[in-house]
């Protein structure tokens, strides 16, 4: 799944030993706001596991974000508990065309391309129509 929005909160590191490996691990929690169009937005806590993951993401209180991520439940002690966890952490997909680098010139325009011999000429349906076509099917 993904979702796009603003870091609001950055939470500490938690980190500790696995009991069952021996080896470390950290994992860090930030709180992603994701603006919906009405007056309360959303909010989601998700969580980035493993130090060379947290460093890689670099995420910043106030960074727009879009976040991929997986979500999965287990149950302790007869309750249940939903764990949110970002593989992906890039910025959101832009919406407007990137302007060009310095220094580089845009892409000149292609041609447009020229008639393929014995092709017939596009006629939409309102001129099928118009011209009497006895077929009423519009496809």
């Amino acid at each position: 799944m993904e979702l796009e929005g603003k870091i609001i909160q950055v939470l500490d590191v938690r980190e500790g030993t696995s009991a069952r490996t021996g080896a470390p691990w950290k994992v860090q929690s930030y709180v992603l706001e994701i603006p919906n169009g009405a007056a309360y937005p959303r909010r989601m806590v998700f969580e980035v596991f493993g130090e060379d993951k947290i460093s890689l993401f670099n995420i910043q209180e106030g960074q727009e974000v879009k976040v991929s991520f997986d979500i999965d439940a287990r149950e302790y002690q007869g309750r249940w508990f939903n764990t949110i966890r970002a593989w992906k952490v890039e910025p959101p997909t832009a919406t407007a065309p990137a302007a060009a680098a310095p220094g580089v010139a845009p892409a000149a325009p292609q041609p447009a391309a020229a008639p393929v011999a014995n092709e017939a000429p596009a006629v939409s349906f309102q001129q099928e129509m118009n011209e009497g076509s006895t077929d009423d099917l519009p496809f």
